[in-house]
């Protein structure tokens, strides 16, 4: 069975804009990249030719990976009106582990979520699952490897 991943407009929009550019232009070049390579002879000795099949193998297995999330997502829109009250896929937190200083920040949802400078966390990881629904000055605990730990919830952004 395959699992829904929770995705933001903004992310669905890209995934579907890099599926749509891999199935068309992407697939052209490869094309042409192999049929280039095959005019060069001997393609069992051919590093051109076998290095234009496994880029294609990636770009198609890419392709599958995209078709899939786009597929099986869910868009999640984060509704900002009063302010983020609680974590939720598609936010970022803020969080302090128990006797530390350090804040640390983290986008909440699938990897595909991706934006500079912040680290992606899965709702669905052990720390992800305890700060689902948690609200700024919640404290949360999770059982890590090393044994359980507490984070409190500093901010909670868009």
């Amino acid at each position: 069975m395959v699992e829904t991943q929770k995705l933001s407009r903004e992310a669905y929009d890209r995934l579907l804009s890099e599926h749509d550019d891999l199935t068309t232009r992407g697939r052209i070049e490869i094309a042409k990249k192999i049929e280039t390579a095959r005019e060069l002879g001997d393609l069992s000795e051919n590093g051109d030719y076998h290095a234009a099949k496994e880029e294609q193998g990636k770009m198609e297995g890419r392709i599958i990976h995209l078709a899939s999330l786009i597929e099986n997502c869910e868009i999640v829109e984060i509704d900002t009106s009063g302010g983020v009250l609680s974590v939720q896929a598609g936010c970022v937190v803020s969080i302090r582990y128990e006797g530390d200083d350090e804040v640390e920040q983290y986008l909440i949802g699938s990897i595909e979520e991706r934006r500079d400078g912040l680290t992606v966390m899965s709702p669905g990881s052990p720390l992800g699952q305890a700060l689902m629904g948690a609200a700024k000055g919640d404290t949360v605990a999770f059982e890590a490897p090393g044994g359980k730990l507490n984070v409190e919830v500093v901010e909670i952004t868009v």
